[in-house]
């Protein structure tokens, strides 16, 4: 009986993991942001259908181990104070150059109600056509769903290594989904493609021109004094009819 117990236990550990939880503080809307930054500690807020946007704060090392883990479609708990709310990661802004993060949403999602978010697509394997010589084009990386907080998927999985042949996809229809997930997305929508492999275009060098060869407007060459000449002749021609007046 004990050990049959111990089993069951540990599947239903396996089966329901523990919800993520982030600790966090309520910030002041007047704090130095640039100086909390400098003290590894990220600005943030929260809001929901329900919820007025509140400023809170929290270490980066927590909310780093947090967001590798849940990513964008998992629900965490966000504890403020005491306050629990179950939340989505909604939005990251990250340092243009540093692996530091600038600032962070979350979503309030309402219990009992299905959220739409967007979920990463992994791909597995390596497709027959690679192998041969062929390109696999990746068209999406993540795919809108609809689903019960608790039925959202980290990640959706594809399994590349069947495709062989130019021309063979896998559409969104054919990503597999757990009860009481949706696509939100075009159905008949390509997700990765086998094409030709392109062959890379080689520029052909360009010749330098012969500077020597070129002549430049107005200059004259030497021994040519045709211009010279006509311009003397005659003398200055401006407002004289070319041809000889007749007389009546």
């Amino acid at each position: 009986m004990v050990r049959i117990f111990i089993a069951n236990f540990l599947y239903i550990c396996i089966l329901i993991p523990t919800m993520l939880k982030l600790e966090a503080k309520k910030r002041e809307t007047k704090e130095n942001l640039q100086e909390m930054r400098k003290a590894g500690i990220i600005p943030a807020v929260f809001y929901g259908p329900k919820e007025d946007s509140q400023a809170i704060k929290f270490t980066d090392g927590e909310f780093r181990k947090i967001f590798k883990e849940a990513g964008e479609s998992t629900v965490i708990s966000l504890s403020v104070e005491g306050e629990e709310h179950d939340v989505l990661i909604h939005a990251v802004d990250r340092h243009p150059v540093k692996d530091l993060f600038d600032h962070v949403d979350f979503y309030v999602i309402e219990k009992g109600k299905k959220v739409t978010v967007h979920v990463p697509i992994l791909f597995e394997g390596e497709s027959i056509a690679e192998k041969a010589g062929l390109m696999l084009v990746k068209i999406m990386h993540e795919v809108e769903i609809e689903a019960m907080p608790k039925d959202l998927p980290h990640e959706l999985v594809i399994d590349i290594s069947d495709l062989s042949e130019v021309g063979q996809q896998i559409l969104v229809k054919d990503i597999s989904i757990g009860e009481g997930v949706e696509f939100k997305a075009e159905l008949d929508e390509p997700v990765v493609v086998i094409q030709e492999a392109k062959e890379e275009e080689i520029d052909e060098p360009v010749e330098s021109p012969d500077m020597d060869s070129i002549e430049v407007e107005g200059e004259k060459k030497e021994g040519d004094d045709s211009s010279e000449d006509s311009g003397k002749e005659g003398g200055d021609s401006k407002g004289v009819d070319s041809g000889d007046k007749k007389e009546s």
